[in-house]
């Protein structure tokens, strides 16, 4: 049986870390960058194949990205502890991009401004994700509440508010994605943006809207009237 090729077959300077420290993170190739992340590979496969065969399963980063912990572990060298590694690092990413915005408070209050904020981090997932942006006087953050389909179990107003608290925002809008590609709010929608916008009215925390975030288009509460 031919032998494994491995990172230590490389010459130290074509080594994926040693690349990383001389030349930064952006020369790494996605495969290079998995390598590091996993470190090592197991008995008759070195991380150069773990990698190799994560990107030809999934296909992409991204797709990799959505992938379950039970979906990677079926990939030979990851087990549940490399599969959890891997989700965290991705989630880190996406957490980080979250937060991360071209726009100001003050343009933030056009519907289309926010859909075009956030559409690329919605769009493409398979379950509901309810977003928060929190606005105050200089800046905004935003912040993932739930992700599950709505209902009063998952979206409270206590676990809603406590970023904007924390942030001292003076208003809020609400994102959240429809898988199913129908943009008009369900009825669970309708009872959670209710008593969502009569919570902010007691703490003095104003709701803006509420958009509802498709592939293809969004709606807002507060251009229909709803809120």
């Amino acid at each position: 049986m031919n032998k494994s090729f491995t990172i230590h077959d490389l010459p130290k300077e074509e080594r994926p870390r040693e690349r990383l420290v001389k030349f930064g993170e952006q020369a790494l190739s996605a495969q290079e960058l998995l390598q590091v992340i996993l470190g090592r590979g197991v008995a008759g496969e070195s991380v150069v194949v773990t990698a190799q065969k994560l990107l030809s399963q999934f296909g992409s980063l991204q797709k990799l990205a959505e992938a379950s912990i039970d979906e990677l572990s079926l990939i030979k060298g990851i087990g549940p502890a490399k599969a959890t590694q891997l989700k965290v690092v991705f989630e880190i990413g996406r957490r980080i991009s979250s937060q991360t915005s071209p726009y100001k408070r003050k343009e933030l209050s056009e519907t289309k401004k926010v859909y075009k904020l956030i559409k690329s981090k919605l769009k493409d997932y398979h379950k509901e994700h309810f977003y928060m942006i929190a606005l105050n006087s200089g800046n905004h953050s935003i912040t993932e509440v739930s992700i599950g389909s709505l209902d009063s179990s998952i979206v409270h107003p206590r676990e809603v508010f406590e970023e904007a608290i924390k942030n001292k925002a003076a208003s809020v809008i609400f994102v959240h994605n429809h898988p199913s590609g129908d943009t008009d709010p369900s009825e669970d929608d309708l009872i959670i943006t209710k008593r969502l916008v009569e919570a902010g009215k007691i703490l003095g925390i104003e709701v803006n809207d509420h958009i509802i975030i498709t592939k293809t288009g969004f709606f807002s509460f507060k251009k229909k009237g709803l809120i």
